[in-house]
């Protein structure tokens, strides 16, 4: 491990030198990395002022005087939500997205710069590089957390999923065909994946009738799958289950859904006998796992 972090320390210090965020006037305009990004990030669409305080993980005091100081430059207005009269949105003038479009031009030129003695091999080489490390420090950000089933945020996943099933599954799939709240409320547990602050994901763990669980309704948002996401809320759900004081973890699916089921088979699950009368499951699987570690009460 700390091999690894002297390595991230020696790149992190490489690429700030090379591509010079540690000055005052980032790419040559007048202004510091801080307020670049911000252009950057509200882009050609308004947003929400907590959308970004969560996407650039900024204190809410420093967000609110990058704002004011690009107010003040006239390249951006804030003004309130008409979704919300409580919240405010930010948005691009003409002069800031004349200013964005410098700053991507510069972006360009830099980069060329960086890159162009490389021979073409090796600038794929950086590329293909660049997308793997992005993709597994996406993946190392995602947040798990336990939600009530009925919020809307749970809803709006689980909503998506039976979409998406309405469509793959010849039979169809409806909202009504969906695990109750109350169903999971009792005594079971309704999980979302975040990427800063975004659901991306979720899960439900139903308890069944002999005490044991079953996984039900996990998804991942389309965009983003490929990084591993739903194997961490399947782990997730399986920490769960023997929290609960259960070893015994089931689950059924449909065969169309192909990724799911090697999902599963990759992850110790066995194919079992039919357990339940769902219409829509065509394949059961089972999972012995591993009891809790005893608390260590010593000391």
């Amino acid at each position: 491990m700390e091999q690894v972090r002297a390595a991230v320390r020696r790149f992190n210090r490489s690429f700030t030198e090379r591509t010079g965020v540690l000055s005052d006037h980032y790419l040559g305009q007048e202004r510091p990395l801080a307020e670049a990004r911000l252009l950057f990030e509200i882009g050609s669409r308004p947003r929400a002022i907590r959308e970004l305080r969560i996407n650039l993980g900024l204190d809410s005091g420093y967000l609110a005087r990058l704002l004011h100081s690009l107010e003040r430059q006239g390249l951006l207005e804030l003004v309130v939500d008409p979704q919300d009269r409580r919240a405010r949105i930010a948005t691009l003038t003409s002069a800031g997205t004349d200013e964005l479009q410098d700053l991507n031009n510069r972006a360009d030129a830099a980069a060329d710069a960086l890159l162009g003695q490389l021979p073409d091999r090796e600038q794929l080489q950086i590329l293909d590089a660049m997308a793997l490390i992005e993709r597994l420090l996406r993946k190392a950000a995602i947040s798990l957390q336990e939600v009530d089933p009925g919020s809307p945020e749970a809803q709006s996943c689980l909503g998506a999923y039976a979409e998406e099933l309405d469509r793959r599954f010849p039979e169809g799939f409806a909202l009504s065909d969906l695990v109750s709240a109350d169903e999971v409320r009792a005594g079971g547990a309704c999980v979302i994946a975040r990427d800063q602050g975004r659901a991306v994901g979720c899960a439900v763990l139903r308890r069944l009738p002999s005490g044991d669980f079953e996984i039900r309704h996990l998804w991942v948002s389309p965009e983003d799958r490929g990084l591993g996401i739903a194997r961490l809320l399947l782990t997730r759900l399986e920490t769960l289950t023997r929290e609960r004081g259960s070893q015994t973890i089931r689950l059924d699916t449909h065969r169309v859904l192909g990724e799911a089921i090697a999902l599963y088979r990759t992850s110790g699950y066995e194919e079992i006998s039919p357990y339940d009368a769902n219409p829509h499951a065509q394949l059961w699987f089972e999972k012995q796992l591993e009891p809790c570690a005893p608390l260590d009460r010593t000391g």
